[in-house]
Order: structure tokens, then C-alpha cells, then sequence
């Protein structure tokens, strides 16, 4: 049996300069090179003849070199085109490469060579630029299927595709198998040897999907078993809290200078009910962005508070945990609730004395960041946690400060909607609850999409906005995990520009993920405080920060970004008084684009949005780059998978109603891949 754990560096054809790349694929061992899966393949399997060739499109030829190769040398840009007229009995095609010396000698005339690449057609001329190639009798580069992986900066696909058929060699049919026969039988699978030598290098479509049917198969089953088993274990641990009737929700309700929607008070009858229970709660709570969650978290606190125990609030940044501390103590000091807030920025001394406080049962809710989690922190009598933000913290941050408490309520926050459907099967640990409805005083944030020609026109708006006491926010895309140096460049090169030229009366100033966060703080507490104008940003600035005087949004390169993620950002504006606007700035001309576009201008409706956003980009990339803790699926798309979603949430009932702590032989394969998720990143 192969080392799955196996360091890449011992793979044939990695070497240390690759390693690099590969680590920056998430790729470090044998297992994760095999599971890399293909984002798309190439069908070079079936030549087309010459006149068939369509504009714009990939093909594969058969063809006859008819002349030596052309060789122009332009001097001024240092370049040479090589161009090589070829045909077959239909017609002739030229093929032009650029700076590609080796092939000057490389082609005799009269043999038959395989060329595939992109087509392009002027009149009657037909063009293919940079073709790959092979002699008639050699399959290389041509002649089959060819997987397409995601790739990072300097690494090609056929140096990829080399290593993982390396990896797949030297794994050498020797994989265990994951899933159980029965199950392998009554769904008509692959066995994981098969499925993986297939997925990555089908002899044909039929093979590919067969591949795909036992890989996504596999992936959903592992997911849903390990949700259910949390929920067994949550709902096996029935001596949860059992708050007292006695302490009324609506004290607090009564005393608002606001009225609460229909949904906020109906979500509050469910925790309510919850809390009266004897068993713990675990309550999903899902609303869109100014819905009024905070406004719920604050009221279960108080009901917790008033039955003698302590809450602990987790918010993913210190921003938000001070902006929550502002919120509860305006809506509590009247009630005597001593808050508190834990970020790593403050003095040593000052943590200390609230540790000692909070130790001592003198601080009844304590709020803030990561801090919460380290060891040091000790509740007297922890009764509720409430994580802001889910998709920030994973099962295993949830469980550490769970457990500073004995079974405490727990209430987890997320402005991020996800299509109910999704929801119930996703986080299958938890009841859902949702806010759908924004409090009646909300103005509809009016969202644009222009070209980048608009600029001009854009800029001006700005400028018209900030004369009248307005703020901006501008945000810039990081492009990918692995090009993070040119994402901030773009931040740091746009906020020059714009303070040196674009907008040198006002006060610009920038911010990204890579600033130490006491920096990133004392920035965002200038913005707030008005003293800059124009704040550009990396997505950093996503997750609640509320500055209700800023009322523009303006995003660039938005094609970049996935539904979900646009709406998080519009998000950001429309907090007070003032009219909001939302501008996305977008390049390209794909039919998927002008639709997103579409969508964003046309709707306020998170939910909406999140239905259409894994239509149109699938589940991978449902929240952009890392944004959200869904689990993430290497191989599954949970917008075309559904069905088999639903198939596979049956059958793991199914499993775990028979078979709960998966103790029986027949599971015992399926153990091992609960126990894997859980040792794996899994954030739910």
C-alpha cells in the first residue's frame, strides 16, 4: 500500500523549485497530488478536417507540412513569429508560434503531424496560434482526453499533468479502498483505483463520469455522516441548560426605540423555546446583511444573563467585536449587564484584570476575537456563546469555547444566505433559523454596473457624494490566493494614484488583509470617525464593519467576485440616513458576467442572490477565494450535484439509524472517513 502521507518533494518530477508551487495549491503530499482533480479537460481525441474549423474555437488537425517553416524577426519588440503553412485534403491552415526557436527545424515536409489550438478565421484565411503537436504516431500532447487543472504562477499544465501521472504510477492501484462494498454494489460505483486513474486521464466522456459519480458520491457521504455524527453527539447530551421561564424576552423588547420585524420576533420565539428546553440548543441563525441579528444575540444575552450564567460573544474581528460592544451596552447598561470586550491589541495589564473579573463571575458577557479561545480564558458559569460570522470559525473553534462552559446554548450568526434547501442539508448539525425581512426604515441600496470606460463619470459621482459629507469605500480584488502580492499592489497603487492625482483634495488612505490588525483597526477608526474620505480595500472590510455616514461602493474588477461575496460588500453602505449606492466596475463580455451583473442591479435579496450564484459559478466558488467554511468540496458542485445530495443525505440516515456510532464491521471504512473529515479542514 502507498504512503499517502508522503512529502512531494519525493515525487518524480517535482524537485524543490516546484514544491513551492505545488504548496501553493494546497498540494504536500502524494494524497493531496491525486486528489487534485481536473477543472475542465480538453477533447483531443477526434481530428477535424480543415474546412470544418470554426472561429474562436479549439480543435485538433491532421495536416501535412506543404513548405519550411517562415521565420520573421521584428527587432524593435525583440521577437520572432515562426509560421508553418499545413493541409489537408479540405483546405490549408497557417500555424504561427512566437519565439519559439526550437521548432524552426522541427517539421518535414509531406508527414502527417496531429495540431491542436485555438481557431482563427479572417475571410478566407484560417489561423491556429501556438498549437501543441505530434508526430501521427505519437499520442503526447494529442490524440486523447487532456485533464485541465487550476494552476498557479509559473506552472504549466504539462509539467502538472506529468507529476500527478507520476503520483498515480507510484500509487500503482495499491489505494484502499473508502467505501463499503454494500454500498459500492447498490450505487453501482467505481472502486477508488479506477475512480482516480479515471478522473484524472479518461479514455473517453463515459469514463469521466463514471469517475466523477463515485468521487462526488464519496465526498457528499463523508460530509453528511459527519454532520449527523455532531448532531448525535450534541442531541446524546441531552442535560443541556434549562433557562427559567420566569426572565421575559420582552423586558428588553419594550424598552427598544425600535420596532422588531415580524421574522426578528419570530426567530426569538424559536431560541426562547430553545433556551426554555432542557436540551442544548444549536440554532443556525441565517439573515441578510442590516437584517437585525445582533439585535436577537442581544436579547437571548439578556434572558441568559438575567438566569444567572455568563455569554460569551465571537465576532471575526476586533472591529466588529468593539462595534457589538457599542450595541449591547446601549441596549443593556439600563439592565445593570456589566460587557467587556477581549482583543489581542489591548494592554497586558487590562486583560489580566478582565480575566480575573470574568473568572470571578463579575462580567456577565464577554465579547471579542479569537482571544476568547486561548486557554486562559475561564467563565464562571458559561450559559450561551453566539458566533458572529460563522464561516469564520470551524467546528474545532467552536467546540474549544463550547467547552469552557457545562453544555452551554449555542447561537451561530451568518449574513451569508445560503438557499434554505442547501442550508438544511449543509449544516445538518444545527436548526436553522431565518431573518427574511429588513427593518421597514432600510432604503434599497440602488447598484450599478459599468464598464471601466464609465470612469470618468464614476469618479465625478464620488466626488459629488463626499462634497456633500459623504464617505467611499472602494474595494479591489485579491485575484487569487497565490497572486496576493499583486492584489495588494493593486491597493497600494490605487490609493496613490488616487490621493496624488484622481483625489488630491480628500484624504485617501488603504487597507488589506496583510496590515497587522492593530494598524487595520486604527485605520477603520479614522473612517468611522470621518477623518478619511475614500478608504480602499481588499475584501477585508467584507464582514460587518458599520459606518453609517459612508454611502458608496464602488468595486473593482467586480467579474472577479462571486454573488454572494458582491452583496457582503454592497452591504457595507446603506447603514444610515443617507441614500446608498453600489457601483461595480466590471471587464469582459461572457454572457455568465452580463448575467451576474444583472442579477446584483436587479435584486436586494441575499437569498436570491445565493440561489443564482451557485447557479451560474457552482458551489466551489460560491463565496470567492477561501470566503466561506463550507466545507470545501474538491470534486463536488453542490449546484449540479444536488441530486445526488439528496440521495446521499438519505442514505447516511439511513446509515445512521441502524448503525449511530458507526461500530458495525460493514461501516468500519465508513468510520475511517468520518474520522478523516474531522481531522481535515472541516469548517461547518
Amino acid at each position: 500500500m502507498s504512503d499517502l502521507t508522503k512529502e512531494i518533494q519525493y515525487i518524480k518530477g517535482v524537485g524543490p523549485n516546484r514544491v513551492k508551487l505545488l504548496n501553493n495549491l494546497n498540494i504536500f503530499t502524494l494524497k493531496d497530488l491525486i486528489t487534485y482533480y481536473p477543472r475542465d479537460y480538453e477533447d483531443r481525441s477526434k481530428p477535424v478536417k480543415i474546412e470544418d474549423l470554426e472561429d474562436g474555437k479549439e480543435a485538433l488537425i491532421a495536416a501535412i507540412p506543404v513548405a519550411k517553416m517562415n521565420e520573421t524577426r521584428i527587432r524593435n519588440r525583440k521577437m520572432v513569429i515562426y509560421k508553418l503553412i499545413v493541409e489537408d485534403e479540405t483546405g490549408r491552415a497557417i500555424l504561427t508560434w512566437y519565439n519559439q526557436s526550437y521548432l524552426k527545424n522541427r517539421f518535414k515536409v509531406g508527414e502527417i503531424y496531429h495540431f491542436f489550438g485555438k481557431v482563427k478565421k479572417v475571410q478566407n484565411r484560417i489561423e491556429m496560434l501556438s498549437p501543441v503537436f505530434d508526430e501521427e504516431t505519437k499520442n503526447k500532447n494529442t490524440g486523447k482526453i487532456i485533464p485541465i487543472y487550476p494552476l498557479t504562477y509559473n506552472l504549466s499544465q504539462n509539467v502538472l499533468r506529468g507529476i500527478i501521472e507520476n503520483a498515480i504510477t507510484l500509487v500503482n492501484n495499491k489505494l484502499p479502498e473508502t467505501l463499503p462494498k454494500y454500498i459500492l454494489d447498490d450505487y453501482k460505483l467505481l472502486g477508488a483505483n479506477e475512480a482516480i486513474k479515471k478522473i484524472h486521464f479518461p479514455e473517453n466522456f463515459e469514463e469521466f463520469e463514471k469517475a466523477r459519480k463515485r468521487l462526488v458520491f464519496e465526498e457528499l457521504l463523508g460530509m453528511q455522516l459527519a454532520l449527523l455524527n455532531l448532531k448525535n453527539a450534541y442531541e446524546s447530551d441531552n442535560n443541556g441548560i434549562q433557562f427559567s421561564k420566569d426572565v421575559k424576552m420582552s423586558d428588553v423588547i419594550n424598552t427598544l426605540p425600535f420596532k422588531l420585524t415580524k421574522a426578528q420576533l419570530r426567530v426569538l420565539e424559536e431560541i426562547d423555546k430553545d433556551m426554555e428546553s432542557d436540551k442544548n440548543m444549536n440554532r443556525l441563525l441565517q439573515g441578510d446583511v442590516g437584517s437585525g441579528k445582533t439585535a436577537v444575540s442581544i436579547i437571548a444575552s439578556y434572558k441568559a444573563v438575567k438566569c444567572g450564567y455568563q455569554v460569551a460573544i465571537m465576532a471575526p474581528t476586533a472591529i466588529l467585536a468593539s462595534q457589538h460592544l457599542e450595541s449591547f451596552k446601549e441596549m443593556l447598561d439600563k439592565f445593570g449587564i456589566t460587557c467587556e470586550l477581549l482583543v489581542s491589541s489591548i494592554t497586558k495589564k487590562k486583560k489580566e484584570e478582565i480575566l480575573e473579573r470574568l473568572r470571578d463571575g463579575k462580567i456577565d458577557i464577554l465579547i471579542g476575537t479569537h482571544a476568547l479561545l486561548e486557554e486562559n480564558v475561564i467563565f464562571n458559569k458559561l450559559g450561551l456563546v453566539v458566533t458572529d460570522e460563522q464561516h469564520r470559525f470551524g467546528v474545532k473553534q467552536r467546540t474549544t469555547i463550547v467547552e469552557k462552559g457545562q453544555n452551554p446554548d449555542v447561537l451561530v450568526m451568518t449574513a451569508t444566505p445560503i438557499p434554505r434547501t442547501l442550508a438544511l442539508i449543509l449544516y445538518g448539525d444545527l436548526d436553522i433559523s431565518i431573518i427574511d425581512e429588513l427593518p421597514p426604515n432600510r432604503k434599497k441600496i440602488e447598484t450599478y454596473a459599468v464598464r471601466k470606460n464609465m470612469e470618468e463619470r464614476v469618479n465625478n459621482f464620488i466626488r459629488k457624494q463626499i462634497t456633500e459629507g459623504r464617505q467611499a469605500y472602494i474595494v479591489c480584488p485579491l485575484v487569487e490566493e497565490n497572486e496576493d502580492m499583486e492584489g495588494l499592489q493593486s491597493v497600494i497603487e490605487l490609493a496613490e494614484r488616487y490621493q496624488k492625482e484622481t483625489f488630491s483634495e480628500y484624504k485617501v488612505a488603504y487597507l488589506h488583509g496583510k496590515m497587522k490588525p492593530k494598524e487595520k483597526d486604527e485605520i477603520m477608526e479614522r473612517f468611522k470617525n470621518g477623518e478619511i474620505q475614500i478608504l480602499i480595500a481588499t475584501t477585508v472590510i467584507e464582514v460587518g464593519v458599520n459606518v453609517p455616514n459612508s454611502s458608496i461602493m464602488v468595486v473593482e474588477n467586480a467579474e472577479r467576485f462571486g454573488l454572494a461575496q458582491l452583496h457582503q460588500l454592497r452591504g457595507r453602505v446603506g447603514r444610515g440616513e443617507y441614500q446608498s449606492y453600489c457601483i461595480l466596475k466590471y471587464e469582459g463580455n461572457s454572457e455568465t458576467i452580463k448575467q451576474r451583473m444583472k442579477v446584483m442591479c436587479d435584486t436586494n435579496d441575499g437569498f436570491i442572490i445565493s440561489e443564482k450564484d451557485l447557479e451560474l459559478r457552482g458551489s466551489g466558488d460560491f463565496f470567492g477565494t477561501e470566503q466561506h467554511g463550507l466545507p470545501e468540496f474538491k470534486i463536488a458542485n453542490l449546484f449540479e450535484d444536488i441530486a445526488v445530495l439528496k440521495k446521499v443525505q438519505r442514505l447516511a440516515l439511513k446509515i445512521m439509524e441502524d448503525d449511530p456510532l458507526l461500530e458495525k464491521e460493514k461501516n468500519a471504512k465508513l468510520n475511517n472517513l468520518v474520522k478523516e473529515k474531522f481531522s481535515s479542514r472541516i469548517e461547518i
